[in-house]
């Protein structure tokens, strides 16, 4: 029998184009809200955790004591901490590291694509100058709010774990601040009323909230196709 992936994404936009592409049917077993379906004859099932890194790995947790896991892909977004990353950039940590503990953690390679640079998980949204400067200095490549925590579930549970995140945005170009990240409730969805209020207060800024939605979609296609295509290259074990 095939071992079964997990696709985790933080919100319901990254997971879009996994659904459309795999054909993704949404169920429930026991408490856990996934979604499932092939990629070719192999299983996989895909979930939404939410925000930031408790809800990570609360909602990994839930799923691996619900279902059997055998691999953990995680999918999305990731903000560069450099302007010379252009958005669109797939990233391929070698290294993910939890910025509350430092604990660093090592990808398990999959597909093509050769591993670089430092992921830098972060509960906090890091927008200084002065501490991006930091963090590049040290090899960090781009920021997120859950791998880390991914990482550290499966490291636990002896799951191997692989990240497909594609740059989004550039963190120190002030197109993400504290206000545009409050439009996302915590479980990943934008708040309707929270986006309408921010357009109407700064219309000046609805071109760049249009290219950076732009943006958004077009990262979050680039990872599902990325992670795909190298889940799709695993070896077939069994008759």
């Amino acid at each position: 029998m095939l071992e079964r992936v997990a696709f985790i994404c933080a919100m319901p936009m990254e997971l879009t184009p996994l659904k459309r592409k795999l054909s993704l049917e949404k169920t429930r077993v026991g408490l856990v809200e996934i979604h499932i379906g092939l990629l070719g004859e192999r299983p996989v099932v895909a979930i939404v955790t939410g925000i930031g890194t408790a809800l990570a790995t609360a909602g990994l947790e839930r799923l691996v004591e619900t279902i059997d896991v055998e691999r953990v892909v995680v999918v999305g977004i990731t903000g560069a901490v450099g302007n010379e990353t252009p958005v669109g950039t797939l990233i391929l940590p070698e290294v993910v590291v939890n910025s509350t503990t430092g604990a660093e953690y090592r990808p398990d390679r999959l597909g093509e694509g050769k591993p670089s640079g430092k992921m830098w998980t972060s509960d906090v949204l890091i927008t200084d100058l002065d501490v991006i400067g930091c963090l590049r200095a040290k090899g960090v490549v781009s920021l997120d709010m859950e791998t880390a925590a991914v990482a550290e579930v499966c490291e636990r549970r002896n799951i191997p774990w692989s990240v497909f995140r594609v740059i989004s945005d550039h963190v120190t170009d002030g197109s993400v601040n504290e206000e545009v990240f409050r439009l996302s409730n915590q479980d990943g969805t934008l708040s309707a009323r929270a986006v309408t209020a921010y357009l109407l207060k700064h219309p000046r800024r609805i071109p760049g909230m249009a290219r950076m939605a732009r943006g958004v979609k077009s990262a979050t296609n680039h990872a599902a196709a990325a992670a795909i295509s190298a889940v799709s290259q695993l070896p077939i074990f069994g008759p």
